[in-house]
């Protein structure tokens, strides 16, 4: 705006200011007409004085009892207030004298839903499109779709993208917000169908192909999400969501090497993102390569340094090629943001009991049981390092807490046993490992992986040989 036009219109906003003082005060005033009553009341909401705005609207109806625009101002104003139920009153008032106003139907909107009124608030949606049309029935779709997510009537926002497509198949911002109500709502159906109608009509809408993609991927039907996705990228080679997109549908599938061309061509389009990496380095290890899962896994950990998980993913590639101590050194790492993560210390456990560290794996499996204190497989590392370090009467204690602390799972009556049968305790050992196998024959097997010598003792294979005959269960 020119200067001399904004000096000019701040000095009128002075001279009406000055003439609503004398009005109020019952003096000799000018003539203040509509637009200077607007004015002050724009003055006052500006300033965040709203009831002051609400004494002007007043004074301005009751000189003006049959403008529409003033009676719309003042019913605007009753709602920031709250006084909802006087605001429609208004409105009702405001309609007899404009009944095509739009202004109107929001605001009336608005207050109904403040009100609880869902049922009259959806007749205003159907009002709207009966009594409007064209941009102006567009228009007032996107407005009531912001007021239908002001109060989490979610699904009508969705009707209202929806609306507005079947009016303007190409209009982009619909596009894309529906894309998200879509997803959202769990309307993938209906969304399918109506951008696939769009598309008979316009083969070359690129959004239209990608937001059929994504219904069709809301809806598990990957291999069409895909064939979407690559029309999408036809149409527009440069189109970075539909490749991003197109990856994780592949990954779905569990087809990392498409997966990962998909998503290094997302790489090239837009700037380099750190879920990006790490969703490359997950298909890398999926693929058992390792190294190019490491080096995606440390491009996503440089872009978000503070990323624990990060550390953590690249430790388990090392683990998953007995690099223990190179993961240690990750797994630390991870511990520095997170320092009673369970996950973690379970695994630093893990990488320091194959080392044949046991003092350090005890230290950290303790970590993971005070934690969790009820976790199986927190237990079951702990009583596999106590019996792999030859700490057998530790592990009958550490066995009988884990019994107590897990509602008594018959997988630590194994485990028990096992110790007993290290510590030359056979007859009691026999005893709970008839008791585990009653509970738990399919735990057997892994049970002699854990004890193979076992399986030269003859009380212990007639045991397991009566039980394969009585019961049939064991493999």
């Amino acid at each position: 705006m020119p200067k001399n036009q904004h000096a000019e219109d701040g000095e009128r906003l002075q001279l009406l200011l000055e003439q609503y003082k004398r009005l109020q005060l019952g003096e000799a005033h000018g003539f203040i007409d509509e637009e200077g009553f607007a004015g002050i009341v724009d003055y006052f909401l500006e300033k965040n004085m709203n009831a002051e705005a609400l004494e002007v609207a007043e004074h301005a109806v009751s000189i003006f009892p049959f403008s529409a625009e003033l009676l719309i101002l003042k019913s605007d104003i009753l709602l920031m207030l709250k006084r909802y139920e006087d605001a429609l009153a208004n409105l009702d008032r405001a309609e007899l004298f404009d009944r095509h106003n739009a202004d109107i139907l929001l605001i009336r909107a608005d207050a109904l839903l403040a009100l609880d009124q869902e049922d009259e608030a959806e007749r205003l949606f159907q009002q709207a499109q009966n009594d409007f049309e064209g941009e102006e029935l567009i228009d007032l779709l996107f407005e009531l779709a912001d007021i239908y997510d002001d109060y989490e009537c979610f699904q009508k926002v969705f009707d209202c993208m929806k609306s507005v497509l079947l009016l303007d198949p190409k209009n982009e911002e619909a596009l894309y917000k529906i894309c998200f109500w879509t997803d959202f709502t769990g309307r993938n159906q209906e969304s399918i169908e109506l951008h696939k109608s769009i598309i008979d009509e316009d083969p070359y809408a690129e959004l239209a192909w990608f937001n059929l993609g994504a219904a069709y991927q809301g809806i598990k039907l990957y291999e069409k999400s895909i064939d979407a996705y690559a029309y999408a990228v036809a149409i527009n080679e440069k189109f970075d969501y539909a490749y991003r997109n197109m990856g994780d549908a592949y990954i779905r599938l569990k087809q990392y090497k498409s997966a990962i061309e998909c998503l290094e061509k997302v790489l090239t389009l837009s700037v380099p993102e750190d879920v990006i990496y790490e969703a490359i380095g997950y298909c890398y290890d999926k693929l058992e390569q390792y190294p190019q899962a490491r080096q995606h896994y440390r491009k996503a950990s440089h872009l978000d340094p503070e990323n624990a998980g990060m550390y953590y993913k690249i430790a388990i590639t090392y683990m998953n090629e007995g690099e223990w101590l190179h993961a240690i050194k990750s797994l630390q790492s991870a511990l520095k943001f997170q320092l009673l993560n369970t996950d973690y210390n379970l695994a630093i456990g893990r990488c320091y009991m194959h080392l044949e560290q046991y003092e350090e794996a005890i230290t950290y499996l303790g970590n993971v049981l005070r934690v969790r204190p009820k976790n199986k497989g927190g237990w079951m590392e702990m009583l596999n390092c106590l019996l792999r370090s030859g700490m057998y009467e530790e592990g009958v204690t550490y066995a009988d807490l884990a019994l107590e602390m897990t509602d008594n799972k018959p997988v630590f009556i194994y485990y028990k046993a096992a110790f007993l049968f290290s510590l030359g305790k056979s007859k009691e050992a026999l005893t709970h490992l008839e008791q585990a196998v009653a509970a738990l024959p399919k735990f057997v097997k892994d049970f002699l992986e854990m004890m193979p010598h076992l399986l030269k003792h003859p009380q212990v294979v007639d045991l397991i040989s009566r039980y394969k005959k009585q019961k049939g269960s064991i493999k």
